[in-house]
């Protein structure tokens, strides 16, 4: 086998299998592509305040701990995992998306409130009216477990 042909192998596997994901989390949409975009930006944030400006708050001496960061993706695909339960919500009660969406825009919320506050350790003001939005977004999608 040459070496196109096991590159050329490798890139369809990675397509079906990224294919088969984004087809399980509801679509490759514009939603989908924003918490992903924004899940990565904090993670990388998070990497920079811990490694550059050792002011992490997930470590006693607020540099980088590789148990802290573990966390961080595990609540990552923890995230992931609530999309794809609200994927099957929405197929089961023929909602069209809609729980979908709500359980985005409360992620996208969340982690651009992380961001934010990542950006803040940097030292980088960010205006007040995003966070509130970022704020808004997570309050309106909230799921209430008391069911009130």
């Amino acid at each position: 086998m040459t070496a196109l042909a096991v590159k050329n192998t490798a890139l369809f596997v990675l397509a079906a299998i990224g294919t088969f994901i984004a087809q399980a989390l509801g679509g490759w949409d514009s939603a989908m592509i924003a918490l992903i975009v924004v899940m990565g930006v904090d993670f990388v944030t998070g990497l920079l305040v811990a490694f550059v400006w050792r002011k992490s708050n997930k470590s006693e001496n607020g540099s980088a701990d590789s148990r802290a960061s573990f966390k961080g993706l595990c609540r990552k695909v923890g995230i992931l995992l609530a999309v794809l339960i609200a994927v099957q919500l929405d197929n089961v009660m023929q909602t069209g998306g809609v729980v979908r969406l709500g359980i985005i825009l409360f992620f996208f919320g969340s982690e651009g409130i992380s961001v934010i506050e990542n950006l803040g350790l940097m030292g980088i003001p960010f205006p007040a009216f995003i966070k509130k939005r970022f704020e808004q977004l997570k309050a309106e999608n909230e799921i209430d477990p008391g069911g009130e």
